[in-house]
């Protein structure tokens, strides 16, 4: 690039007063949701943002209840890896689980966790 040719912009990306409309700012803030509300969604958002949650949770969504092995069959993964994804969705208060002998099995605790991930998924394909 020609350094003489090159054009500076002025940086207008910030603003010049404290708030431009007050009103507007007032009413939306009304109605943001709570911080505990928030915090509970960041926690959701947070067990989603990886793939291998999201397939076990999806697997689940329909009140199934799969033990340890077959989470780790069904991600093709090692069994302490699905272990180890189950153990913080459980922690995140996500899935339940109950052992049954030598077998741990987990299933959703809140089926709107299957909803959010359902919806999030359709609006994605549309």
């Amino acid at each position: 690039m020609n350094p003489a040719k090159s054009v500076t912009k002025p940086k207008n990306d910030v603003c010049q007063v404290r708030c431009f409309n007050e009103e507007l700012v007032q009413q939306i803030g009304q109605v943001l949701p709570s911080d505990d509300l928030l915090e509970s969604a960041q926690v959701l958002f947070g067990a989603l943002a990886d793939r291998s949650r999201l397939k076990i949770l999806y697997a689940l969504r329909n009140g199934e209840e799969l033990c340890v092995c077959d989470v780790a069959s069904l991600l093709q993964i090692k069994v302490a890896s699905a272990s180890h994804h189950l153990r913080k969705l459980r922690d995140l208060s996500i899935l339940k689980y109950r052992n049954d002998g030598k077998l741990a099995y987990y299933s959703l605790k809140d089926p709107r966790v299957a909803d959010i991930l359902c919806y999030a998924l359709k609006q994605l394909v549309e």
